[in-house]
């Protein structure tokens, strides 16, 4: 690809690093990750549960996309700045709609999310125009599905119970089954993986710094819900839980995931098909079991002494598993084995399940952390020794 002075396309000569401007782009999801954990803290049943995971689907979907489409574009160029700053605009208009998104504000939430979308894509068209054919007719097809499915968020948010969720789970069902499919457009035709020229390092390097985002949220509501309590001994004891569980899940992804994917993204021979699936999909149960966590941690803190009911119980059990769940498909794209240190642990959870609701959120929050952390040692350890043979 000849890289014209006047592209707006990044050049492919080195290493895409990550702009600062991209970082500030992310401060929004930090407000979005926030609204998700208080939403689900505030409506703990089945529906509110189910209604939480959809937005954070669409959080991450919005997310995702935009980390692609830094992947591709220089976010150095004034204009393409300028469209992130209006990106984080919608953004926060759509992080602020959250709590009411399936109530008052579903509109508001439709809206500011379809036109992150569909201008964001719309914008790629224009930049690979007579710079990068095979992107160019690659954005054509997503902006085509983007439009197809924004008319479903819209016409949802103006629907009301039945017909909004039917309208939502449509749009969001396009757009998340448009890359299995390559986006494939009558006239048109469909994506090819090996098409999707993506800087590996640069799509690891932002997806790790979304778990850090992510862990970040648990830090503010362990800080947050212990200063708005008295300290005493069970509630310090909470705090100390819940922060030592933070720095576990933390240690299981970056001390050996992260790194390894990264290399392995870097020298794949479709990194494009590996980046769809690592980190477009693997990485959605990793982001909800931190999203739970987080508030399996307000819980553990706020009722250190209390009792558990089932849907408590199931935060705190479900954060970890969850979390683990990803990290077992996300290590195993770069292994020959799934790890067996995560799977020990799922084990764990699944063996205490049974007896949750025996236990103040305090012992179980223990309980989960300890797991945590048998996981990180165990797989640290195994990593030393065979590095030592």
């Amino acid at each position: 690809m000849n890289t014209h002075h006047s592209s707006l396309l990044r050049s492919r000569d080195s290493h895409a690093r990550v702009t600062y401007v991209e970082l500030f782009f992310d401060l929004v999801f930090v407000f979005a990750v926030t609204q998700l954990s208080h939403t689900l803290v505030s409506h703990l049943t089945p529906s509110g549960a189910l209604q939480t995971l959809f937005l954070m689907l669409a959080v991450w979907w919005v997310w995702m996309y935009t980390c692609w489409f830094t992947n591709w574009i220089d976010p150095d160029k004034p204009s393409v700045r300028m469209l992130l700053f209006v990106l984080m605009l919608a953004g926060l208009l759509m992080s602020a709609a959250i709590p009411n998104a399936f109530g008052d504000e579903s509109l508001l939430f439709a809206a500011a999310y379809s036109f992150i979308q569909v201008v964001r894509s719309l914008f790629m068209v224009i930049a690979t125009r007579g710079h990068d054919p095979v992107n160019h007719s690659n954005f054509l097809r997503i902006t085509t599905w983007l439009a197809v499915s924004a008319v479903l968020w819209i016409s949802g948010g103006f629907a009301e119970g039945f017909g909004r969720a039917a309208a939502w789970v449509a749009a969001l069902a396009l757009e998340i089954g448009g890359p299995m499919i390559g986006y494939f457009v009558p006239g048109l035709g469909q994506s090819r993986t090996a098409d999707w020229k993506v800087d590996g390092a640069h799509m690891a390097e932002r997806c790790a710094l979304f778990v850090i985002i992510a862990l970040g949220e648990s830090i503010l509501v362990t800080g947050a819900t212990a200063a708005s309590l008295p300290a005493n001994g069970m509630s310090i004891g909470a705090f100390l839980v819940a922060f030592i569980g933070t720095v576990a899940m933390w240690w299981i992804y970056f001390n050996i995931g992260a790194d390894r994917n990264s290399r392995e993204i870097a020298g794949s021979v479709d990194p494009g098909r590996f980046a769809r699936a690592v980190y477009t999909y693997f990485h959605i149960p990793i982001i909800a079991g931190i999203v739970v966590s987080a508030v399996a941690d307000e819980i553990t803190i706020r009722h250190a002494g209390g009792h558990l009911e089932l849907p408590e119980a199931a935060a705190l059990l479900g954060g970890p598993a969850l979390y683990l769940a990803g990290n077992v498909f996300f290590k195993r794209a770069s292994a020959k084995h799934y790890p067996l240190s995560h799977l020990v642990g799922l084990g764990l959870l699944a063996v205490i399940a049974p007896f949750c609701l025996l236990m103040t959120p305090l012992a179980l929050g223990a309980i989960t952390t300890l797991v945590l952390i048998i996981v990180a040692v165990w797989e640290t350890r195994s990593f030393a020794q065979r590095s030592r043979r």
